[in-house]
């Protein structure tokens, strides 16, 4: 499910021949096929979009934070000669450890698209949530890599499983804690230190971005109760973010978004889904 863009597209229900939603929903990342695109990294991008759904709709009731980057780059010619076979499914992954170039820059942009460009987008349209009318939901696509216990600093680990550490009830206390944490971390990968600190050393930028992720889900929703508000690993889908190497469809890895995009009101908030199923990543 998860693109390689950091674009917006948005459809509209059609209903009675008129173009009013019963339910309208935003998805980032989507960077084919028609719809509006918009750069989720840009100010102007995000407030345009909010101020077009505004006057058009007056409300929001979906939101699924798809848009994200690996945090790599990879040599083509390498990965090509590798022949993966996509039925070792995670396996892939390990295999292209050879041909995966992890520079700084890298890292920067994919915490920036996947954590801060996602918090941003999120803090833009959530006025526009609250407005909804038949029950406001957010789906933040996430990983495997994600899950704490793939976390090697054993600290770190049980400190992001307890959501009082990072959110103590002040406006932006949990915005700079996280921050603090990841300038760290780059600052570690920079000068590659990663395996000294006991960081990730797996698609390090990609899994820190995505356990974030999943922390600011947590808080979200502890933050706002009457929102359904989850994480959800698509499995591995086969689009240009694994070079395509999954062994699943766009379409097969959507199921869980959707599903999780229309639960009922009083269903699970705060919770991690893989695929269509709740999950344990904390």
């Amino acid at each position: 499910m998860q693109s390689s863009s950091t674009r917006h597209r948005f459809e509209v229900v059609s209903h009675d021949h008129k173009t009013i939603p019963q339910r309208l929903a935003v998805v980032t990342g989507g960077n084919r096929g028609i719809g509006l695109e918009l750069d989720i990294l840009d100010d102007n991008s995000r407030a345009s979009l909010a101020r077009y759904i505004k006057s058009r709709f007056g409300k929001l009731d979906i939101l699924v934070n798809n848009a994200g980057v690996g945090g790599v780059a990879v040599d083509q010619d390498g990965l090509r000669a590798l022949n993966i076979d996509p039925k070792l499914s995670g396996q892939a992954v390990d295999l292209i450890q050879s041909v995966i170039v992890q520079t700084y820059d890298e890292a920067v942009k994919c915490i920036n698209t996947n954590y801060y460009g996602l918090k941003w987008v999120t803090e833009a349209l959530l006025p526009l949530l609250k407005q909804s009318t038949s029950g406001e939901s957010i789906v933040n696509t996430t990983s495997l890599r994600s899950e704490l216990k793939r976390m090697p600093n054993e600290k770190l680990r049980n400190d992001m499983r307890n959501i009082k550490i990072w959110d103590d009830g002040t406006k932006h206390g949990w915005t700079v804690r996280i921050e603090v944490m990841l300038n760290e971390f780059l600052d570690d990968l920079k000068n590659e230190r990663l395996e000294e600190s006991v960081w990730p050393t797996m698609l390090p930028a990609c899994s820190m971005s995505k356990t974030v992720v999943n922390l600011y889900t947590r808080i979200l929703a502890k933050r706002h109760p009457e929102m359904r508000i989850n994480c959800v690993h698509p499995g591995f889908v086969n689009t240009e973010i694994n070079w395509n190497t999954g062994i699943i469809s766009p379409e097969e890895g959507a199921r869980g978004a959707v599903k999780v995009a229309l639960l009922p009101q009083d269903g699970p908030t705060g919770c991690y889904f893989d695929q269509t199923e709740l999950g344990e990543a904390w």
